[in-house]
Order: C-alpha cells, then structure tokens, then sequence
C-alpha cells in the first residue's frame, strides 16, 4: 500500500433481522441528518469498546426500537463486507425471533415488517442488500 493511500479503518457494526410470528423481517429507516438518510437497514450500530457484536445487537435493539431479547436468542446468519469512501464495513447479521415489547422508532425512525422476498423493492445502503438473499433463502 502506497503512502498516497492510506488505511481505511475498520468499522464493526452488528445488525439484527428480527423475525415475526409470520416471518416476516423488521426494516427501519435511516433518519432525515444521518448518513444514507432515508435508505432502509437492519437494525443495530456499531460495536463499543469491550462489547461482543451479540451484546451489541442486544443493546441497540432496546435502544432504537424498546425491544428486550438476550444474547442466547440470537442465531448468527451471514455478514457483510463493503469497501465505503472512508472506512471499511464488517457487519455480522444475527436472526432473532425471541423477543419482548413492541417495536417503536424511538430516535424517529421509520419501521416497516417485510417479507424477505420484498425486501429489494426498498432501497438499502450497499452493505445491507447483499444480506437480502440468505434471508429469503432461511425464510
């Protein structure tokens, strides 16, 4: 690697398809002042010093939805690798179908239950789309 290029950092974020009683996945929508506003995700967040990605997955889960699970309840399914402008994503995505409380968009985020199989017809930033077809094929 050339000195006109440095290393990008690694980013870990953890993300969560949380499953309902009809199969269907949870989609929120990033909000108006973030990055890739308005585009659909999984949800989760970045993996804080000190922090498993599952306990992460935990902790965002009641943070930006209400929701309680625990880290037995979460099933590792694949990841996502993508190169952005600045840094390096690495994102495990864990499956959930045990939890407890309603989901709300508690930082104003939209949320949307979606079939697998639909899923493409929102748009997702690129590191979460490539995630859409080991989905539909656990579904």
């Amino acid at each position: 690697m050339s000195d006109t290029n440095p290393a990008k950092p690694l980013l870990l974020v953890a993300a969560c398809a949380l499953v309902d009683a009809d199969g269907r996945v949870l989609i929120t929508e990033r909000p108006p002042g973030k990055q890739l506003a308005g585009l659909w995700e999984f949800p989760g967040g970045k993996v804080e010093t000190g922090e498993t990605p599952e306990e992460t997955v935990v902790r965002e889960l009641a943070e930006e939805l209400g929701i309680e699970t625990k880290v037995p309840c979460l099933a590792p399914l694949t990841f996502a690798s993508h190169a952005y402008e600045s840094f390096n994503l690495l994102m495990p995505l864990f499956v959930c179908r045990r939890f407890w409380g309603t989901p709300v968009g508690k930082e104003g985020q939209r949320l949307k239950w979606v079939r697998p199989r639909d899923m493409r017809n929102y748009e997702m930033p690129p590191a979460d789309a490539p995630l859409i077809p080991f989905l539909i094929d656990l579904l």
